[in-house]
């Protein structure tokens, strides 16, 4: 049975992506949706890439674009790589290149500059990493970089009154604009919870796996979700992002 997959922020852990992708069972016969952030924390983002690559090759995936995927493609394309990025899980995807010919690096390139800003499927469901400010939607939105950046939209749902209507005039009407809106970007771990976690109408699939919670993908359908071991556990000679947690970047 064709089953449309969502997975969170990954951020160089190429041993958990195995691990759900396994665990979930996907086939090619799946539609796998990426919520970004691929690189930036374990040392394989490089392999990541390289893998995502040749899966799309095989199978229908969507690739949304994450802050720290466009700090990578910055660097691919124009050299550029500010402190705040080296010192945010940008160093371990530095290194993970060190071997790569310049022809490899701009297939890579290429990657990432065909990654979307976020998604729409036909069931009005809304894939992107981390949020918009705009009331008319993202396509409205005036700074691009509240797609990758913008928090206000997840705290928006997590703050909200859980009896509010939404026929209330009170209603967030961001969060009407979409049946299901699937988010990653802040770690659910945050609120204490190491699993995919809805507030409203929005999905949070970003389970920590920068740091020291898991890596998750999920049915959007019928909302059963896999995850891998906990990713200090898979890279025990490895800090992650951990060094770097309280900066929330």
């Amino acid at each position: 049975m064709k089953r449309t997959l969502v997975i969170g922020d990954i951020h160089g852990g190429f041993k958990a992506l195995k691990q759900v992708l396994e665990r979930a069972n996907v086939t090619e016969d799946d539609t796998l949706i990426f919520l970004g952030d691929y690189v930036d924390g374990w040392s394989e983002s490089s392999h990541i890439i390289q893998f995502l690559i040749e899966l799309s090759e095989k199978q229908e995936c969507i690739f949304i674009k994450g802050n720290h995927d466009v700090w990578t493609e910055d660097w691919l394309s124009l050299g550029s790589a500010p402190d705040i990025w080296l010192f945010n899980g940008g160093q371990s995807t530095v290194d993970s290149y060190s071997e790569y010919s310049l022809e490899e690096l701009e297939i890579h390139l290429a990657f990432f500059e065909k990654m979307k800003n976020f998604y729409t499927d036909e069931d009005n469901r809304l894939f992107i990493h981390a949020g918009y400010s705009s009331m008319h939607g993202p396509e409205k939105e005036v700074y691009s970089s509240n797609y990758r950046w913008d928090r206000t939209l997840w705290e928006t749902a997590v703050g909200m009154d859980r009896k509010l209507e939404k026929n209330s005039k009170l209603y967030p009407k961001r969060l009407l604009l979409y049946k299901e809106i699937f988010i990653g970007h802040t770690p659910t771990l945050h609120l204490g919870i190491d699993k995919p976690v809805n507030k409203a109408n929005v999905w949070n699939l970003d389970t920590g796996a920068a740091f020291t919670g898991a890596l998750s993908i999920m049915d959007i359908d019928t909302k059963e979700f896999w995850q891998s071991d906990i990713l200090p556990s898979l890279y025990a000679n490895e800090k992650g992002r951990n060094n770097y947690i309280v900066k929330l970047k």
